[in-house]
């Protein structure tokens, strides 16, 4: 074979080897690159592809509603107005005049029973307890003193009236005899007044001590054996029926407040809507300020007399703005935040934040008035959501 045929023959060998020694050498070349990339590399191509709010973390977060109440969780609407638009303040629950009684011994004497204590639920005309008494024993008397006299002069009336008729007495002993009847009546219904409001027993030995509404006894200051004197107080009841709240406001404020302004009631976890019934036109007190009455609108089981709570006032101002709690204004990698109230949970809205005052924040844009959002223990929402973006 001659020289000539030989390289003919070796030109298409040489191709292929040519051909897999690249091929190797470009695997070897990728292999010894992807060993040489770190392993974030292809994430952090993946984060400049996506969009810009893509790595802003979980928008929303499931919370049940049985969680709210348990962790104690307000939810409240976005207010109207600016922060001259709302007054804080305290305020105190009490009863209205018909829903508490306080009841008092009508008679001197001994304690000989105590049926009702500390707690215990009653309906009007319950008998809470028994005093035996001599002042019961002289009521009694005098009623029936009372009623024999009057039941002497009906006799004596009718006698007089029947000889009138006969033409045996004159008309004068006639109308004596009416006017006797008259005043004996009266004092019969006078002895059996007195003898009914001391609530006397039919045996004329004790006075009952009787609740005038329905509700549950709150106070208790009444002993067995003991020795009570008339008008003193053995027991105090709250009825079940509604409740005002007392909250005191400068004099300053006085005239920025109207009846039929609208309020907000924080009694613990409770956010409960109110009105203001009245405000008192002069101040008092050793405070040197002016008391309003709210009346709330609803949910006034959980409010108790006595309690403690907190007020504010939305009153109306011409200014412009939205405000909500300070509390509910949460800051989550450097912008505040609120957590809006969906059906399933809340949803964090970024909002641009105003001035802060008196616990009060002002809200420029980002949400709208009247939506419902997160303000007692809102850090709570944001620990969830910060915990679930973590998982």
């Amino acid at each position: 074979m001659t020289d000539k045929s030989i390289r003919q023959m070796n030109w298409p060998l040489a191709a292929g080897l040519a051909a897999v020694a690249a091929a190797l050498g470009f695997g070897a070349a990728h292999w010894t690159a992807a060993r040489n990339t770190p392993v974030g590399a292809p994430v952090a191509q993946a984060a400049k592809r996506a969009p810009a709010g893509a790595s802003a973390g979980i928008a929303e977060i499931t919370i049940p509603a049985e969680y709210l109440k348990v962790a104690n969780i307000a939810v409240e609407p976005v207010a109207s107005g600016g922060l001259d638009a709302e007054i804080l303040t305290t305020g105190t629950v009490s009863a209205l005049p018909n829903s508490e009684a306080l009841i008092v011994a009508r008679a001197s004497g001994n304690v000989t029973r105590v049926l009702r204590q500390l707690g215990d639920t009653v309906r009007a005309g319950d008998v809470l307890a028994q005093v035996e008494s001599q002042e019961a024993a002289t009521m009694a008397a005098d009623r029936k003193v009372a009623a024999a006299r009057a039941e002497l002069a009906r006799k004596a009336y009718a006698r007089e009236a029947s000889l009138f008729q006969q033409g045996v007495t004159p008309r004068q002993e006639l109308e004596a005899a009416q006017s006797a009847l008259a005043v004996a009546e009266s004092e019969a219904q006078r002895a059996n007044a007195v003898a009914r409001a001391a609530q006397v027993s039919n045996d004329g030995r004790s006075v009952a001590v009787r609740s005038p509404i329905a509700g549950k006894i709150t106070a208790e200051s009444v002993t067995l054996g003991g020795f009570v004197q008339p008008q003193t107080e053995l027991f105090r009841v709250a009825g079940n029926g509604p409740v005002k709240v007392e909250a005191p406001v400068p004099a300053s404020d006085i005239d920025r407040i109207a009846a039929g302004d609208t309020a907000t009631i924080l009694a613990g976890d409770a956010s409960i809507a109110a009105k203001v019934r009245s405000v008192t036109p002069t101040v008092g007190g050793s405070t040197r300020a002016a008391t309003v009455i709210l009346e709330p609108l609803a949910g006034t089981k959980r409010l108790v007399v006595g309690e403690g709570v907190q007020v504010r006032l939305h009153v109306k101002e011409n200014s412009v703005g939205m405000t909500v709690p300070e509390d509910a204004v949460q800051n989550i990698e450097g912008r505040d935040v609120l957590f809006v109230r969906t059906q399933a949970g809340f949803r964090a809205q970024p909002v641009l934040v105003g001035k802060r005052s008196r616990g009060m924040a002002q809200i420029v844009s980002g949400v709208q008035p009247g939506a419902q959002v997160a303000t007692h223990n809102a850090f709570l929402v944001k620990a969830d959501m910060i915990k679930s973006e973590e998982d």
